[in-house]
């Protein structure tokens, strides 16, 4: 367990395009907005004591590193995290048995976050 996190915490792996900002066409990034509710409630489970991974796939298909965009982005929006992560491989279908799509974890969790 990670020093600081207590260890009866949840570890969150948030994507960031469409989840936390708007999507945009092209890899045109930089024209992203911020949806702040979600980043708000994902910022409250960070206050709870929660981990916060954000884990994108921002390059993979291009070759090009967002990192610092990416980076200049999150704080700019404030959004509170422990980790960034920029290898997340590009895909059309995403199967987990504990994958939620941002749409159904926002609606079904704001009561509680």
């Amino acid at each position: 367990m990670e020093v600081g996190v207590p260890k009866e915490c949840k570890t969150y792996m948030v994507d960031i395009d469409g989840t936390i900002c708007t999507l945009v066409q092209n890899a045109q990034y930089e024209q992203a907005k911020p949806i702040k509710n979600n980043i708000e409630n994902i910022n409250r489970l960070f206050d709870d004591g929660n981990r916060i991974i954000y884990w994108t796939a921002r390059g993979a298909t291009t070759g090009i590193d967002w990192t610092e965009l990416t980076t200049d982005q999150l704080k700019s929006w404030n959004v509170k995290y422990h980790e960034l992560k920029m290898r997340k491989p590009h895909y059309d279908v995403w199967v987990d048995d504990k994958a939620v799509s941002a749409d159904d974890f926002f609606a079904k969790n704001k009561e509680r976050i």
